[in-house]
């Protein structure tokens, strides 16, 4: 069979696949389509609710974002976590972060459970065509990658931000070392330009089949590092460089949506692709909840990322589909990063993948049904295992039941002295109708909301973490023709109870070449390895930060792997490890 053959074969079993689709019309329900749609899904990094100037911005200047709202339905209260990792979990599963184990953005937390089944896996098993452009943060090692979770093109950075400990020492927003379907690859331009140009070229060449394309930039997260000709306009009196830095590259990424959108009419794509646009948390300022910067502007809301208030959680989010859905609708129900994957399978007329999927389809809300309410629920802490009552929210369509932590990436030091009670005296609730400030805590006047908020949010707990053990994250599985030779980085790094280590499987037992990479070295000392009843050593010298071991003999095995160097009376974990099997 031809390669043509197999692609009509393709489209015409996704069509005939097609369930049921929503029209314009909010009294219609619901109508066949012939056609599979594409999708756009674009994701930005710390761009708060008030980052766009079509909710209220008077300084930063968003005009193809405002022309895409002003195309879209718009869900105004749409809710994701107040970081990184378990946004993208929760956008790329339908499920709550703690179910996905993707609960925090390092130490081991950021890792999405194998058996987890993403959107990617399920509409590339449906025949889409499907690329990730920019940021994963889901893991860097198999079988955590977007090219074992779905993606057929991969072009993203390492870990949780270019410049961080997971990729190469330096690594910069300009000229960047970027990862090509596994290979590192650096790239001549801006990192935003690399992701949106590689994007589109991508699309300009899927005919056979629908297209599914994840466009994840890393701006306008720190390091705050764009081009001069973008700050320039937001550099003047009364701005703060931190500001018009951030108002920079929010016009890069601006400018981008624009070139993608752009691409869809001229390809003339416009009409049955699905076009999200959404971020995955507030505005960061810093690693303390609730600073902000000067004068940042945030449409009132309180908190910035790291916090449950309104701030912190609450992102703009755009869908736009001509075929399908009305122009500059604006819905005020609440919705959140969960019902993103449900959402576009419906549209997709794509079945499930059998697990228990959190989120619902906005599709019928957008049609004007009556769904019945529900609550969404917010978690953040840093401990190993997720704590009750700990830095949470239960978000009602009217009200907000939440118990603040005066910082939740704060370890609580003695969990097995953890009792809740402290943080139970600490509730507040608020009336989102009259205050989506969050100003007047009105807890003690409502006690019977807070009661049943509060048991709806005990229920939830306990049903999302029950099936995970959060001391065994997920292993980097080691040893296989996947990945070999593979290179852990200090950015996977397990931290717990003093321990440093990386959970690894050893997938085949064998010789393998150890090579392990420490910072600068000042003084000499002992460098260690030691996985399971393995342990090898040997001497590291001055000014040296690479030590090579040959034919180290490892058993099929999980467990906790260790590198340290020995100096003084001081250990320091290495930053890389890499294991190649012989």
């Amino acid at each position: 069979m031809t390669y043509a053959e197999q692609s009509r074969m393709t489209t015409a079993r996704i069509a005939l696949a097609v369930l049921a689709i929503i029209v314009v019309a909010p009294t219609t329900h619901f109508a066949a389509i012939d056609q599979p749609p594409n999708i756009v899904l674009i994701l930005t990094d710390d761009q708060g609710y008030g980052d766009v100037s079509c909710h209220g911005n008077a300084i930063v200047k968003t005009p193809r974002l405002d022309q895409l709202a002003a195309e879209s339905v718009e869900f105004t209260r749409f809710y994701v976590n107040p970081v990184c990792t378990p946004t993208r979990a929760s956008l790329m599963t339908g499920r709550y972060p703690s179910r996905t184990g993707a609960t925090e953005v390092n130490y081991g937390r950021s890792l999405l459970r194998a058996d987890e089944v993403t959107l990617a896996e399920l509409l590339h098993d449906a025949g889409y065509a499907t690329g990730i452009f920019g940021k994963w943060h889901l893991g860097d090692n198999y079988p955590m990658r977007p090219s074992d979770k779905g993606f057929d093109e991969c072009l993203v950075h390492k870990g949780g931000g270019i410049g961080q400990s997971a990729g190469p020492p330096g690594n910069s927003y300009f000229d960047p070392v970027l990862e090509h379907n596994n290979q590192s690859v650096r790239y001549d331009g801006y990192c935003n330009d690399i992701f949106f140009g590689e994007a589109i070229r991508w699309i300009e060449q899927q005919q056979a089949a629908p297209f599914f394309a994840y466009v994840a930039t890393n701006l306008p997260h720190l390091p705050l590092e764009v081009a001069e000709e973008y700050v320039a306009p937001y550099r003047r009196p009364g701005i703060h460089e931190m500001n018009a830095k951030t108002y920079g590259m929010i016009a890069n990424i601006d400018e981008n949506v624009g070139r993608l959108l752009d691409a869809l009419d001229r390809l003339s794509l416009r009409e049955n692709t699905i076009v999200i646009f959404l971020s995955d948390n507030g505005p960061r300022t810093s690693r303390v909840k609730n600073d902000v910067y000067p004068d940042r502007y945030n449409a009132a809301l309180r908190g910035t990322k790291t916090s449950i208030y309104e701030g912190g959680i609450r992102v703009p989010f755009f869908i736009r589909w001509p075929d399908r859905l009305p122009v500059g609708r604006q819905v005020e129900t609440m919705a959140a990063h969960i019902d993103v994957l449900p959402t576009l399978l419906q549209a997709c007329g794509i079945e499930g993948s059998g697990r228990k999927i959190d989120g619902v389809s906005l599709l019928p809300i957008v049609a004007g049904e009556d769904r019945p309410q529900r609550t969404l629920y917010v978690q953040l802490n840093q401990n190993v295992e997720p704590l009750l009552f700990a830095h949470f929210a239960a978000i009602g369509q009217r009200y907000k039941l939440l118990q603040p932590s005066p910082n939740p990436r704060n370890e609580i030091a003695d969990a097995m002295e953890y009792t809740g009670d402290e943080l139970l005296e600490n509730l507040e609730l608020y009336d989102l109708q009259v205050d989506s400030s969050e100003t007047e805590n009105i807890a003690e006047e409502y006690p019977q909301i807070v009661d049943r908020m509060l048991a709806g949010y005990d229920d939830w707990f306990h049903d999302v973490t029950r099936q995970r053990d959060f001391h065994r994250p997920q292993p980097m599985v080691i040893g296989t023709t996947h990945e070999n030779p593979a290179l852990l980085s200090s950015f996977d790094r397990v931290r717990a109870a003093g321990h440093d280590y990386w959970r690894v499987q050893i997938a085949t037992s064998g010789k393998y070449r150890v090579v392990l990479t420490f910072g600068d070295t000042a003084e000499a000392g002992v460098v260690h390895f030691r996985l399971g009843t393995t342990h090898v050593s040997r001497p590291l010298p001055v000014d040296s930060n690479v030590i090579t071991f040959e034919g180290v003999g490892l058993a099929e095995q999980t467990g906790r792997l260790q590198a340290w160097v020995s100096q003084s009376r001081r250990a320091e974990p290495a930053i890389f490890v890499q294991l190649e099997r012989e």
